[in-house]
């Protein structure tokens, strides 16, 4: 079973941002799917204010599988926090995603 999921050695999961047409763009890590779907929705457009943000459907095959994990993401322009570090700008993105559900490949 092991062989069916690609966990890499530090625990992480490779998942590929699926095109409308099929193609794999872009690949993200994460424990879980949402983490790489947040990493996804943070290149996104960001809308004025979180409400203002637009929704658009993420679509994540995990690596070594033919599960395919689907999201809404957005994002938005926000302050950052006083404590911030130096290096961090003033103005940062913000993401969130919503899961809509998990389809399987039939390729």
């Amino acid at each position: 079973m092991e062989a069916e999921t690609m966990v890499r050695e530090d625990g992480k999961r490779n998942f590929a941002l699926r095109e409308s047409g099929g193609d794999e763009t872009s690949v993200f890590s994460g424990n879980t799917p949402r983490q790489a779907a947040l990493k996804a929705a943070r290149r996104l457009e960001p809308g004025s204010s979180e409400d203002a943000a637009d929704r658009i459907e993420l679509r994540l095959r995990e690596k070594g599988t033919d599960k395919v994990h689907i999201y809404d993401g957005w994002a938005w322009e926000e302050t950052a926090p006083d404590d911030k570090p130096d290096w961090m700008p003033e103005e940062i993105t913000e993401a969130n995603v919503a899961k809509k559900g998990i389809e399987h490949l039939e390729e």
